[in-house]
């Protein structure tokens, strides 16, 4: 059947399908009957549940398997088969009675053509997810109809006791054991489980038996896929507790898992639980701060802080303390629970809804929305709207290294009345404009999806700057936000190997489009009297020229405009008394009301220790000010106290995440495959059970600035308070690189001589 363009709808953006209400869809499998699909669809309070037919798919390249000399007759299990029109070499679909007839012939394929199951040169595409096979098929997309406030979300915390001698509960240990659970329901009410009234087991048994009551679509955490949930789950098991928490009676199944996260790579263990989702909403704080770059670290605590959502009256007790806090004020610790619950609901409650958009356009479940890349959510639209229109879908081409973007900076040190503009969507923008799209793209779907979501968000920005209803400007902002999230992954996705349109020659000349529209922008600034201090991609720090009046610095900006080429536009979203310039994508930003912004890990990186973090924004700040001349008392200040021992250990100290067993660690150095490290050493040396996920803090004793870490550490909890042998000059040597860093970065640049237009 060949596919008619006209037929183009929003089908494209949110499925052609019209089922609402539709919460969870999970597999079905019966010995006697094909699979079938089972829906969740939430109608007001009610639950129901459907079954619908499901065909587990192939795609299959013709060409490539006939001349490897592979006869598709002699697939090991039965199929019908439909073909694709178009060019694209994907021209066969199979279709099978059940997942696992799928899976067998994928594994019968791959063995056949020696190329693996997720290899983007196989000659086969098989989809290793049913659920998201079915919802590409089907057209159906998750909580379309739904605001945030009708799915049913549960949030979970839980406290644990340690064993003397350790810093941090592990599950495994006879001792350690979870002392409270705390649970808000969809109504944001918080039930506190105590274990001042309940064994461990009835703990446990008690929080399986609410979930099953309370039904919650989602389960939320902060951390919940690396601590809450194989923390409970460890814990029933030694119990004999079967944790059926499965809209069915079934219980999680898990497997290891890794999520790219920028620069590095999350490992995590994924569970599933059927019927409902599992969210993380430490993985959403994290993809928050990859384009924000505010948060100083991604800790309960500190981010209801940075979002002003930690009450006033918030009890607080530290990590550390929790067993000796539970031993003597239990109440205190189900407060501080209460408060830690309170927190991540309202942490998700910002962070979700744009999710939550995503999942209504999206063929995955929201569980992957949340932890999925933007590039294989393009190619997932892309290879659903192919496959509603029986057409064939192309292989991916040959990857290969292009240039990329325009970086560059023009000023160091401290720059004072900086503004900041960006071309709004600028890849977008000179795809569409210069139509820029795959080549293989044979029905222009590319290009048409990103044409819709750009004026879909565009609607949405108009009907948020027109609402009068606070509730209803939120809610369109969350719409225009999670459009131009997915806007702008389209240039990514050019240039992403594993996706089935990717074009690396399309890639490269958006790019160059880019740096050239970039270079003219900073010509054109410069022409009208302004001083360019750095430009990263497609935004543009700059000192204005000093105008006189409102009305000035409009008609400034509105020249800056004009000399841009049609359908570029240009957004000025941001003033600044100063930034601190010190190198590439490391910056600090003082704004208007004081508040101090610090961008790039030079500048904070979480490797710091607490007092080294501290003496940078302080030192920061200061020079935003302009008061250099108090950077060396500041300098002298710290100095002084490390060196009449006045702070806290723990201020010296650094905490470490044990990725290992420490038998593995030791096995690693026996066979030279790694350097020696301190939190290991430290870990082999004290005699205790710990393992992979155990925390430790510790600090660097003797007198020498110059110590190797892993010959002077000590746990920070063998540490005498009233004999302090912390290594003094090793940590003022610290400070000093830090002083070093920020003293010789360049003089302050002032406003330039006023001009008038």
């Amino acid at each position: 059947m060949g596919a008619d363009v006209s037929v183009f709808s929003d089908e494209i953006i949110f499925g052609h399908s019209n089922t609402t209400g539709l919460v969870a869809v999970e597999l079905v499998s019966g010995s006697d009957c094909p699979d079938r699909m089972a829906l969740f669809v939430r109608e007001g309070d009610k639950l129901l549940r459907t079954d619908d037919s499901f065909s587990p798919f192939l795609l299959i390249d013709i060409k490539k398997i006939a001349t490897g000399g592979i006869d598709l007759a002699s697939c090991p299990v039965a199929y019908t088969s439909k073909p694709l029109s178009g060019g694209g070499e994907l021209n066969l679909q199979l279709l099978f009675q059940s997942w696992k007839s799928c899976v067998e012939a994928a594994k019968w394929l791959s063995n056949a053509t020696g190329a693996g199951r997720g290899d983007p040169s196989a000659p086969f595409l098989f989809i290793n997810d049913p659920a998201r096979q079915y919802l590409t098929s089907s057209g159906k997309t998750l909580f379309k109809g739904m605001e945030l406030e009708q799915v049913h979300r549960m949030q979970i915390d839980i406290e644990c006791i340690t064993s003397d001698g350790y810093e941090f509960c592990n599950a495994e240990r006879e001792g350690d054991r979870i002392v409270a659970i705390g649970l808000s329901d969809e109504a944001g009410k918080v039930e506190i489980l105590s274990g001042n009234e309940l064994t461990e087991k009835e703990l446990i048994k008690r929080f399986f038996d609410i979930v099953r009551e309370k039904d919650p679509d989602v389960l939320e955490g902060h951390n919940i896929f690396n601590f809450d949930i194989p923390y409970i789950l460890t814990r029933a098991k030694r119990h004999g507790v079967r944790p059926a928490l499965g809209r069915d009676g079934s219980v999680p199944r898990a497997r290891p898992s890794r999520l790219p996260m920028g620069e590095r790579t999350i490992t995590y263990t994924r569970y599933n639980v059927f019927g409902r989702h599992i969210v993380d909403t430490l993985f959403l704080v994290q993809a928050y701060d990859l384009s924000e770059r505010s948060l100083d670290g991604f800790g309960l605590k500190e981010v209801a802080v940075h979002f002003g959502v930690a009450a006033e009256n918030r009890t607080y007790i530290e990590g550390g303390d929790i067993t000796r806090e539970y031993s003597r004020d239990p109440a205190r610790v189900m407060q501080y629970l209460r408060g830690d619950v309170s927190e991540t609901r309202a942490i998700s409650d910002m962070l979700s809804p744009g999710y939550l958009v995503q999942s209504r356009i999206l063929p995955y479940t929201y569980q992957d929305v949340c932890v999925r890349g933007n590039a294989t959510k393009i190619d997932a639209l892309l290879i659903r709207e192919y496959l509603r229109l029986e057409h064939a879908i192309p292989q991916p081409g040959p990857a290969r290294t292009f240039e990329g973007g325009y970086t560059d900076m023009f000023v160091s040190g401290v720059v004072k009345n900086v503004h900041h503009c960006d071309v709004r969507s600028l890849y977008p923008s000179i795809m569409l404009n210069k139509n820029i799209g795959p080549g293989k793209d044979d029905l222009k779907v590319f290009l048409r999806t990103l044409d819709l979501l750009t004026s879909y968000r565009l609607n949405a920005k108009q009907q948020m700057q027109a609402s009068e209803s606070t509730d209803e400007k939120h809610r369109f902002n969350v719409l225009q936000r999670t459009f131009k999230i997915l806007i702008n992954s389209f240039y990514g996705y050019l240039g992403f190997s594993q996706g089935q349109f990717c074009d690396f020659d399309a890639a490269e000349s958006v790019t160059a489009e880019g740096r050239s529209l970039l270079k003219s922008m900073i010509t054109a600034l410069q022409k009208l009297g302004a001083k360019p201090v750095e430009i990263d991609t497609d935004g543009i720090y700059f000192m204005p020229p000093a105008l006189k009046g409102d009305r000035a610095m409009e008609e400034f900006r509105k020249k800056f405009a004009l000399s841009l080429p049609q359908g570029i536009e240009v957004e000025f979203d941001g003033e600044y008394d100063a930034m601190f310039s010190y190198k590439m994508k490391n910056y600090a930003l003082l704004h208007r009301d004081g508040e101090v912004t610090i961008k790039g890990a030079a500048l904070k990186s979480r490797g710091l220790e607490p007092y080294q973090r501290s003496f940078m924004k302080e030192a920061i700040r200061l020079k935003l000010e302009g008061k250099d001349d108090a950077l060396p008392g500041l300098r002298a200040n710290y100095a002084k106290s490390i060196d009449q021992h006045a702070w806290p250990l723990a201020e010296l100290a650094k905490t470490v995440t044990l990725q290992d067993a420490p038998a593995t660690y030791a096995a690693k150095i026996e066979k030279k495959a790694r350097g020696r490290d301190a939190a290991y050493e430290l870990a082999l040396k004290s005699g205790r059970d710990y393992r992979a996920g155990d925390q430790l803090s510790f600090y660097i004793t003797g007198n020498k600035k110059s110590a190797a870490a892993h010959k002077f550490a000590k746990l920070l909890s063998d540490a005498d308070p009233s004999l302090r042998d912390e290594n003094v000059p090793y940590y003022l040597a610290k400070l000093d690189v830090l002083c070093e860093k920020l003293y010789d970065t360049g003089n302050s640049v002032e406003g330039q001589s006023e001009m008038e237009f």
